[in-house]
């Protein structure tokens, strides 16, 4: 193996890993701000028990992507120093604002939260929460931004002068119309992550407790308030998770058309469509090296409306969009046209294809295959949460099950794999580019860098990464079967003074 493609693999390794902790971040914390406020407003303690159980959760995934989330920028220019040098001026942009705004806000507002139980008036305190959630959707903009930006590469242009990438017009990178779908696309699947979250647990812990009896008869008063507890979370989960599946639909035909636009052939490897064609792929079986279609099932015409928005019409396929691109030595949307950057960059770019032989189609198997897989999980996770909501009519409530604790282990992992098999499918689709049209991925590499260099490095953060894995897994674990904290009464010490310690709700 050279060194670019173990770049690859590490990249793939440690950016997927992180992007478990992102979805649940983002969304888990507007959830818990969410259940704070409601509390605020009842001044209902079933809700500040949910608020601090769910909060701490929270507390232990937003550490653990600190850590892993570190590495990722330092990736750029350890082993893609040549993408670093060509699009930094762009690209270095919006992740710059992230660090300086998006995280210096939430890390700021976080530690109030943490440490502002007692301490700070409770509006004050509760709008530190909101103001976290906030960063955290700030960081997913400028983020988005970046990646959005590698996928249509708008606003900029080449100076041949300095043989580099420049920004024209920032304002242009952050209305792009693939980070708009993205955005929507993103946030809702982040809702799905933690809805499924929330609902796995207390629908877990209500079975415990219920054990199959309605709430009318459970006698026991502290009993009874403890199923109504875990009752309200379980629907209050099941039904972020149903509105946020709707969303993810709504917002991914958006996406489809999107990505029709500006990448053609991504779309038509998302589909299997080896020639022009206007019929959707249910399954697709393609050849050994996934060049050819075998054999198909497909439905008439509705892959038309899936990338147009017109049923019955075509979308250009993998052989006729590679075949052109050959020839052509370029890049174009749908349209035929070009963004400033990939239209000043093209002949530069016909040296490098020379130069390197590449391929300018994406691993048609594994952009089909992800493609799917995210959506059937997704569309999965979203039933579940109806089959809860059923499972929860009038005052009916689960029995334990060692298939129920199973079953609700794998709840949260099927948004959050879906998630997984998105960014894999988003990224492998992209190929041979790392900024479509533009630059090959080939081109982006670390010159300098040995493969045995890059092997290590691998091997250290895959070690690291399992170990925090084992650390994450077995606080959630811990923290999860303990369940709802107690509320102790809160006692102000004799004296306040320099020397009184600081202590935290939790």
């Amino acid at each position: 193996m050279d060194a670019q493609l173990i770049a690859r693999w590490q990249f793939g390794i440690t950016t997927v890993y992180h992007f478990f902790f992102v979805p649940i971040t983002i969304a888990l914390s507007m959830l818990v701000a969410v259940m704070q406020t409601v509390w605020f407003k009842t001044r209902n303690d079933r809700y500040l028990r949910l608020t601090k159980f769910y909060g701490k959760l929270f507390l232990i995934n937003f550490a653990l992507g600190v850590v892993t989330g570190i590495v990722q920028e330092f990736q750029f220019g350890m082993n893609w120093s040549e993408y670093s040098r060509f699009v930094g001026d762009i690209f270095g942009a919006p992740l710059a604002l992230e660090a300086l705004l998006a995280f210096f806000m939430e890390s700021t507002f976080i530690g109030l939260w943490i440490f502002g139980w007692d301490k700070l008036p409770k509006g004050v305190h509760l709008a530190c929460i909101y103001l976290t959630a906030l960063g955290t959707m700030v960081s997913a903009v400028f983020i988005l931004a970046a990646n959005s930006w590698m996928q249509n590469p708008v606003g900029a242009t080449y100076n041949p002068a300095t043989h580099r990438a420049e920004l024209t017009d920032f304002g242009a990178v952050l209305t792009n119309p693939v980070f708009k779908a993205t955005f929507l696309h993103q946030i809702s699947a982040s809702y799905m992550v933690a809805g499924a979250l929330i609902a796995a647990i207390a629908f877990w812990h209500l079975a415990k407790v219920a054990k199959g009896r309605a709430t009318s008869q459970i006698s026991d008063a502290e009993e009874a308030e403890t199923v109504r507890t875990w009752r309200w979370a379980s629907k209050f989960g099941a039904w972020i998770l149903i509105v946020a599946c709707v969303g993810i639909v709504l917002s991914g035909d958006y996406q489809g058309k999107v990505m029709t636009d500006a990448q053609p052939m991504k779309m038509a490897a998302a589909e299997g469509a080896y020639k022009t064609t206007s019929d959707f792929s249910v399954l697709t079986i393609g050849n050994q090296d996934g060049s050819e279609e075998v054999w198909a099932i497909k439905i008439p015409g509705m892959l038309g409306f899936l990338g147009n928005g017109k049923w019955g019409s075509e979308i250009k396929g993998i052989n006729e969009l590679k075949n052109y691109q050959v020839h052509e030595y370029t890049y174009h949307r749908k349209d035929g046209t070009q963004t400033s950057l990939q239209s000043s960059y093209q002949d530069a770019l016909r040296q490098k294809i020379d130069a390197n032989g590449i391929k300018l189609e994406p691993n048609i198997p594994v952009s089909y295959w992800t493609f799917r897989i995210m959506i059937t999980l997704g569309m999965i996770g979203g039933l579940v949460g109806l089959i809860m909501l059923i499972a929860m009519r009038g005052d009916r409530n689960p029995k334990p099950h060692g298939w129920l604790t199973f079953f609700m282990i794998c709840l949260p992992l099927l948004p959050l794999f879906g998630n997984s098999f998105g960014w894999i499918f988003s990224e492998m689709g992209r190929q041979p580019w790392i900024v479509a049209g533009v630059l090959p991925t080939t081109a982006a590499v670390s010159p300098g860098v040995s493969a045995g260099s890059v092997l290590f490095s691998t091997i250290v953060y895959t070690a690291v990464y399992g170990i925090l894995a084992v650390v994450e897994v077995s606080l959630f674990w811990k923290t999860l079967k303990k369940g709802l904290p107690e509320l102790p009464e809160r006692r102000q010490p004799a004296v306040e003074g320099e020397d009184t310690p600081l202590s935290f709700a939790y």
